[in-house]
């Protein structure tokens, strides 16, 4: 009997250690939020961390984009052709390509790359209590550490999303008209005609909620570290696994939510 009462413990325990670490995140934000109005902006760490996030990030987000464009951009050609209406691919891929897969990879791959990074880093100042050493000179670990890393992130983000968006589209261009020979101006004219500026900021907006999941999960798991290179090591990894999948989820929700502000435009 105890061991039944045990099992069915488990999924109460889980959603409570659950709402704890939405707590703790949330405590995180509130902080974040009095550095913002009330803290000193620091430009020279603020450029750093855009060098690191943006630049830094350069070619696996162009990279991804590019075969995404050119992936997809095959696979609508081959199903569409035996519909004949293989001309209308480029319309199908600016579309998905601002709305879901330009910022849902772009997302993934800074997760991946810049998230575990910002984890690690914060975490080894933590566990070698150098955030200590900064509390006794006064400066406050979120002001100094995480809102710098967090205004990069609202600036290199949508930069990241749209350098996705064009290389994508870019490479969708060539596979199309260069290798499976749509004429170019059928190829451009459905582009133009069925993506707007609508879709454009549908997939920004994503860039910027996703940003902000991503500096604050990761730098959260930094803050807590704990035991040695062990906990540094487990907190890069939760890091990673928490963006990605608070990154999928959120962007179910957006994708719903944002659909009433900004509308697929022409059917196609």
């Amino acid at each position: 009997m105890d061991a039944l009462f045990g099992f069915l413990a488990l999924p109460g325990r889980a959603f409570l250690n659950f709402l704890a670490y939405l707590g703790q995140l949330g405590a995180l934000v509130g902080e974040l939020w009095e550095s913002l109005t009330k803290g000193t902006l620091r430009l020279r760490l603020m450029a750093e961390q855009m060098v690191m996030i943006g630049y830094g990030s350069q070619a696996v987000v162009l990279v991804t984009g590019a075969f995404t464009g050119a992936v997809f951009t095959a696979q609508s050609y081959f199903k569409f052709k035996d519909f004949g209406i293989e001309s209308t691919v480029g319309g199908i891929v600016s579309v998905s390509l601002c709305r879901e897969l330009g910022p849902v990879l772009a997302g993934l791959m800074v997760t991946g790359r810049v998230g575990a990074s910002m984890a690690a880093e914060i975490g080894t100042l933590k566990v070698s209590e150098q955030i200590d050493a900064l509390r006794v000179m006064g400066a406050h670990p979120v002001d100094y550490l995480v809102l710098p890393r967090f205004l990069a992130m609202l600036i290199s983000m949508p930069l990241l999303i749209a350098e996705c968006i064009v290389f994508g589209l870019g490479a969708s261009v060539i596979v199309g008209t260069g290798v499976f020979g749509i004429p170019f101006a059928w190829f451009w004219e459905h582009v133009r005609d069925h993506t707007n500026l609508e879709d454009l900021s549908f997939g920004m907006v994503k860039g910027f909620v996703f940003g902000i999941l991503i500096v604050i999960i990761s730098c959260h798991q930094g803050l807590v570290a704990s035991n040695g290179a062990v906990g540094v090591g487990l907190g890069t990894t939760r890091a990673v696994v928490f963006s990605s999948l608070a990154l999928l989820v959120a962007n179910f929700f957006l994708t719903l939510l944002l659909n009433y502000f900004f509308p697929l435009g022409t059917a196609l």
